[in-house]
């Protein structure tokens, strides 16, 4: 019997770990079992001509609120071109009104509800055997023309469950991709707006068949491992002894967990912050609201202090880059109090804030509620919400505009020196700002047109000439330097028009040949310049402020034309092999010599201070 496995990925980066469990558990008995994972970008008749060409008697699809609208097509087209096949589908986004899908999509033989493994497998021995399918607990089937959903499955032992990684060739296959991984199964947690809160209690796979697999991957030279346990850190000593293992063992592996920074001990941080390399983990924590009155409705416990005091700890040590989450439109958060949350988050200065907005997953709480909060939400997956009884669509639209220029500017890390500046000096709030310039992007249409990088300084900059912020020179300044640190190349084009003329950079190339410690410090990024080196790699700008005590310290100290030399910003972009992208220095002449010489190639995130 031949069986095909498949989904629809949101990105080709991103692979199948449902996938590779089913095939995993099944392919002793079935061993003509294929996996096929395209993305929801696919053409549903590309998707079903690949499945067709395998020949399969069985076609199991894994769904998600990412993709079930767009697998439902290709079901569609399989069902036309392949009547007798049987067509079962799984995953989260099906497990729940499970009688609605079967009735939406009559080409479905049946569903699996819940775990996979165990029941795929039986289902499989069914379809092969006698088709007894009224045996196999937990699925929904057809009989005539009733929908039947059989008993419940008992929870699979974790430890019976074979590695999904030891296929050498898909190993290959996965190096380049985003490779999901679990320790463990459930959440201790009863957030309502959670699929994952559905199941009580937390299961475990043994930890020496954790490293095993963990060492498979890396070992095969997997870029970025994610792991997708909802709380990793619930189990203090098992989180502990997976980080020291990866501390030894990783071999330039990027790992990203999912942390409950609340309740993460400090001699974790402690740990992490001595031990762990800087860049090899990667902290997902969730935050999503600040008001304690949303969080009692939705279960959510959460000590909003403690949490703070550990990011701030964890961005102390520089090492390992924190992805917080916000959610809008949670019950009884209208749109002041969810100001009020950003603000409280942006504060910690997250490497990266996502700004999502509530989904009414199937089967979870918020949306048995849905009618007593006023909800309005989409019809279709992903169910977000459109408005309730205290955030109006009108709120809704304005926070989308938050979340694009949040994620264009902040995320992407193009304009980190201008935003925090504006922020602190400029207007009331952070989410003030990305608001108003929200408003302006959206007011000047640019939502509907693509843009180059040079674009999005441009808007930036002519947002703030339209509003008279108090400083824009020097809002410009840092606009340029945040520009020229994007590049790893001598940019062709520059988005400003006032330059030095070339008799000022050829006298400022010859004074850095003269006296380089001057610029760069004791540590060059080369030993030894040319004039011509130095035109080819190097641009000169001529800023507002004393660039070197910028970069060192982070003090925006003004200039005046006596001393207007400090402002003179060098931009090193390395040749081909160097460093990934450009090296910034300031004039630092000889009578400053008190003040430490350092090169700085990246700024750290929040470090700026304001002196007047």
């Amino acid at each position: 019997m031949r069986v095909c496995l498949s989904t629809l990925n949101a990105k080709y980066i991103h692979s199948s770990l449902a996938l590779r469990y089913l095939k995993a558990f099944s392919e002793q008995d079935f061993p003509d079992i294929c996996m096929k994972e395209f993305t929801i970008k696919d053409v549903p008749i590309s998707i079903a001509t690949s499945i067709y060409a395998a020949k399969p008697d069985v076609v199991g699809f894994s769904c998600y609120i990412w993709n079930i609208e767009e697998t439902i097509p290709v079901i569609r087209i399989l069902r036309k071109i392949l009547p007798d096949v049987k067509i079962v589908l799984g995953g989260p986004e099906v497990s729940y009104d499970v009688k609605e899908w079967m009735e939406r999509i009559p080409e479905v033989d049946v569903i699996v509800v819940g775990e996979g493994e165990q029941t795929f497998h039986h289902l499989l021995k069914e379809f092969a055997g006698r088709e007894r399918l009224h045996l196999v607990p937990g699925i929904a089937l057809r009989e005539g023309e009733r929908v039947v959903i059989s008993g419940p499955r008992d929870k699979v032992n974790l430890g019976d469950i074979p590695s999904p990684y030891t296929d050498a060739e898909d190993l290959q296959s996965l190096v380049p991709r985003v490779v999901y991984f679990e320790c463990s199964r459930g959440c201790p947690f009863s957030c309502s707006y959670c699929l994952s809160s559905i199941e009580s209690g937390v299961r475990y796979f043994p930890i020496e068949r954790i490293k095993a697999d963990l060492r498979r991957l890396i070992d095969a030279g997997v870029k970025t491992i994610k792991f997708v346990d909802r709380t990793f850190n619930i189990n203090r000593q098992y989180a502990l002894d997976i980080f020291d293992f990866l501390i030894q063992n990783h071999k330039g592996t990027v790992f990203q967990f999912e942390i409950t920074a609340d309740i993460l001990k400090p001699e974790i941080v402690d740990y992490l912050s001595e031990n762990a390399p800087p860049g090899l983990f990667r902290f997902e924590i969730g935050v999503q609201s600040t008001n304690d009155i949303t969080n009692s409705i939705v279960k959510r416990r959460q000590n909003f202090a403690k949490l703070s005091g550990t990011v701030s700890g964890i961005a102390r040590s520089g090492k390992i880059a924190q992805h917080l989450d916000l959610i809008a439109g949670l019950p009884e958060e209208d749109y002041a109090s969810f100001r009020n949350t950003f603000n409280d988050v942006f504060a910690l200065r997250p490497e990266e804030l996502q700004l999502g907005f509530l989904k009414m997953l199937r089967g979870t709480g918020v949306r048995f509620e849905a009618d007593k909060y006023g909800y309005v939400y989409m019809d279709q997956a992903p169910y977000e919400i459109l408005s309730n009884q205290v955030l109006s669509f009108d709120d809704v639209i304005r926070i989308k505009r938050v979340e694009d220029v949040l994620e264009k500017y902040w995320n992407a890390h193009r304009t980190d020196h201008a935003i925090l500046h504006l922020i602190a000096s400029e207007f009331d709030t952070a989410f003030d700002f990305f608001q108003e310039f929200g408003d302006f992007w959206e007011t000047n249409g640019w939502s509907r047109i693509g843009h180059q990088l040079e674009d999005l300084y441009i808007r930036l900059y002519r947002f703030l000439c339209k509003r008279s912020v108090r400083q824009l020179q020097l809002a410009k300044d840092l606009l340029k330097l945040d520009y020229l640190s994007q590049y790893s190349y001598k940019p062709r084009a520059l988005w400003w028009e006032e330059r030095l003329d070339k008799q000022e950079v050829a006298a400022l190339f010859k004074q850095v040949i003269s006296d380089p410690e001057a610029f760069f410090g004791t540590n060059p990024p080369v030993k030894t310049f040319s004039e011509a080196e130095l035109h080819k790699h190097c641009m000169v700008e001529q800023l507002s402020f004393d660039v070197y005590r910028y970069l060192t310290n982070g003090s925006l100290i003004p200039l005046t034309d006596q001393n207007k030399e400090l402002g003179q910003l060098v931009a090193y972009f390395p040749a081909q092999g160097e460093h990934s992208k450009a090296s910034l220095f300031g004039y630092h002449p000889p009578k400053m010599e008190h003040i430490s010489r350092q090169r700085y190639e990246v700024f750290p995130v929040g470090k700026v201070e304001y002196l007047s």
